[in-house]
């Protein structure tokens, strides 16, 4: 097939999305070139229509989908491997700065360019953007329709408690996150905001237990000491903070796994409180 069938769709070199018009058959070589287009090319397309994901999607600590991507390709990191395969749909960019884009700029590669997923709209977005692309529409409104529905029915936590989304070396969280939004949606309120914190903060122990909130959001790569950014999560003082563990898979993109999140939070803080 050739590639120039998708030139009046917008290139890769714009690193713009847009759906497949309707006389565009569904793609059957795609290839993925990041984790978060890994995540929702496994729940929305066919695996026989999935040529490639990237080296991280078969990480159990990053990729929420690891464990069912037995099988598929797993690409490495060159340019003529993508080439070779001659997708017919690429789904997300590698960063800017990277070399590959120049190098598949030229082939005109249709392409779903996914921007980064700071709330739940976003999420169900790109799980419609991709859903069309792939040619499975209606496959991703069945999953909003699930994630809407396990949502609506969760419960919120009372009491409006503070939470901190602590991680290794001491970083917090701040507010216009996923994970800010994934804490106001459940009931919980989000440190950062209190102490007036920007997205991404360094907040030292002494600070940390000066603020006293009432659960630490933690990773759960962080569970064991396994270097000195993850030791300081360990210190003694921060002990009488229980908290809360989170997979980094199910937060470091916007995917289905925000459900998943939201409902062990809920269910961990409960848990808690019933102690």
């Amino acid at each position: 097939m050739s590639h120039r069938r998708f030139l009046p769709l917008l290139l890769l070199a714009c690193g713009a999305a847009a759906p497949a018009p309707p006389h565009v058959q569904a793609p059957r070589r795609i290839v993925s070139l990041n984790l978060c287009a890994d995540q929702l090319l496994v729940d929305l397309a066919d695996r026989s229509q999935i040529a490639g994901l990237t080296r991280n999607a078969p990480d159990m600590e990053m990729s929420a989908v690891a464990k069912r991507i037995g099988g598929l390709h797993i690409l490495g990191q060159s340019a003529e491997e993508i080439v070779a395969i001659a997708p017919d749909l690429i789904v997300g960019t590698p960063p800017r700065s990277n070399g590959m884009l120049a190098a598949l700029a030229p082939h005109h590669y249709r392409t779903v360019d996914l921007g980064w997923a700071n709330g739940y709209a976003d999420i169900v977005a790109q799980i419609r953007q991709v859903a069309i692309a792939v040619g499975h529409p209606a496959r991703g409104e069945a999953l909003i329709a699930r994630m809407d529905h396990a949502l609506a029915t969760l419960p919120r936590v009372p009491g409006h408690p503070v939470a901190a989304y602590y991680q290794r070396r001491g970083f917090l969280t701040g507010t216009g996150t996923l994970v800010d939004e994934l804490m106001t949606r459940i009931g919980l309120i989000n440190l950062a905001a209190k102490l007036g914190k920007p997205v991404l903060s360094q907040v030292s122990l002494e600070e940390m237990i000066a603020a006293r909130p009432d659960y630490l959001i933690v990773e759960t790569a962080s569970d064991h000491i396994v270097d000195q950014g993850t030791e300081m999560l360990h210190h003694p003082a921060l002990d009488r903070i229980p908290r809360l563990h989170l997979p980094e898979a199910w937060t470091v993109c916007g995917s289905p796994a925000y459900v998943q999140a939201a409902q062990s939070l809920v269910r961990q803080v409960t848990a808690s409180r019933a102690r």
